[in-house]
Parts: C-alpha cells; sequence; structure tokens
C-alpha cells in the first residue's frame, strides 16, 4: 500500500508559533485555506482509495477539497492527532519548545516511554497512529491519504520508515500541507518488523510551491525563536 501524509495547512496559532494541541483546534487561516486547495493538483497523479482525517478541524478542512474532488467520504480518525502538549499546551516560548521537541525526538532514538509533561509516552502516541494506518491496510486499500499534523507525521515516519535517519530526526522539516510519501514494504522481507515502511520522498514545503510558503508563520520553530531572542 501507498500512504500519503499531509500536514494540515495554516493557522493562527501557526502564525503565533504555539504549541496549539487540544481539540478540536482552531480553523484554518485564508493561507490555509489556499494550501487546501492547492492540494487537489498537487496531487493528481497519486491515486487514491481512502482519506482519513485527524479530528482537529485545521485537518478535517484542508483534506475536505481533495475529498469532494475525490468523491471518497473523510474518515475521521482520533489516532491520528497531534501529539498533545501536556502541560505546555498554548507556550511560544523558546524553553518550552525545546522541552517539547526533545521529549518528542527523544522518542524515535530510543526512549519511547518518555512521556510529555502532562501527556502522553511516544508509544500511546506511536500505537494510535499505527492503529489508523493498520486499518487502511486490513481495508486493502492501494493507497491512502492521512491529513494529520506536523510533530505526528514527523515522528511516525522517522519511527516506522526502514530508511529513515533515526539519528537525526530533527532533519525532516515539514511545512504546512508538506507531504510525506511511503510504501509498504512486505514485513517477511524486513529485518526490522516495527519499520516496514520505506519512505518514498519527503516534500518539505507546501504541496502547492513556494507561492504558498510562510515559512516564518508555519508553527513552533526554534531556529526562528533563537533569532528573535538574539
Amino acid at each position: 500500500m501507498r500512504l500519503i501524509l499531509i500536514r494540515h495547512g495554516q493557522t493562527p496559532s501557526n502564525v503565533r508559533r504555539l504549541l496549539d494541541t487540544a481539540m478540536p483546534g482552531p480553523a484554518l487561516t485564508d493561507l490555509g485555506s489556499e494550501q487546501a486547495r492547492a492540494l487537489v493538483p498537487a496531487l493528481a497523479d497519486q491515486p487514491l482509495d481512502a482519506i482519513y482525517s485527524s479530528v482537529a478541524l485545521r485537518a478535517q478542512q484542508t483534506a475536505q477539497p481533495l475529498a469532494d474532488e475525490r468523491s471518497l467520504e473523510l474518515q475521521v480518525r482520533e489516532g491520528v492527532r497531534e501529539i498533545a502538549a501536556g502541560e505546555l499546551e498554548m507556550a511560544g516560548d523558546l524553553a518550552s519548545i525545546k522541552k517539547y521537541l526533545t521529549v518528542v525526538f527523544g522518542w524515535v532514538v530510543g526512549q519511547p516511554e518518555l512521556r510529555m509533561p502532562g501527556g502522553e509516552t511516544g508509544t500511546e502516541v506511536l500505537e494510535r497512529f499505527d492503529e489508523v494506518v493498520q486499518e487502511a491496510l486490513d481495508a486493502g486499500h492501494r493507497s491512502a491519504a492521512i491529513i494529520s499534523h506536523g510533530a505526528m507525521i514527523r515522528i511516525w515516519a522517522a519511527s516506522r520508515a526502514a530508511n529513515a535517519d533515526l539519528q537525526n530526526p530533527q532533519q525532516y522539516d515539514l511545512s504546512n500541507t508538506g507531504v510525506v510519501i511511503l510504501d509498504y514494504d512486505n514485513p517477511d522481507d524486513n529485518d526490522d518488523a516495527a519499520r516496514p515502511w520505506r519512505l518514498v520522498s519527503w516534500t518539505a514545503e507546501p504541496a502547492g510551491g513556494p507561492s504558498l510558503a510562510d515559512s516564518k508563520h508555519d508553527g513552533p520553530d526554534l531556529e526562528g525563536l533563537s533569532a528573535e531572542e538574539n
């Protein structure tokens, strides 16, 4: 099966660079809506049998134009929501962003039992996303799209793709409507049963191209925050 993971479009909290992970969360900005509509032509060459979305409003709004164009029912699933920030919810300062990313990147490099303060462990996060992916596999889909969230996609893909660089998960940036494509490898042919997927492509910039990019306003950013403090 081919799996297409898509980050939602821009929101007001992305513009403010906040750890906004509570559900249902904010709607898309005008730019975010443009980014969502641009997914339709950007993915025109990708067959799709199913489209899944996070329970977040922003994810559903991002997915709807694509679902409408393909005449597919949008399947909303709790398991692909964003990694909850817990006690860091709605924070936007450098220390809080560092704390959040330290935990999530720690999961990838071998510490899945680390717990986000007031939130989930990496094991819990990966298992809930795995359940939705397994649903798509069990349904026999040849290809499926999941509209989810930046941290969630980055961590799941890095943890489940056999050809991902586990030691440098921070290299996998993903702007609003960035697209990650993976193919499912036969587990019997894979030495690592926990990583049965293969990264085909990782497009960090918006699917609609540079004209829809706003890298300074697509979510919490350590580099940008560090520059502001200096």
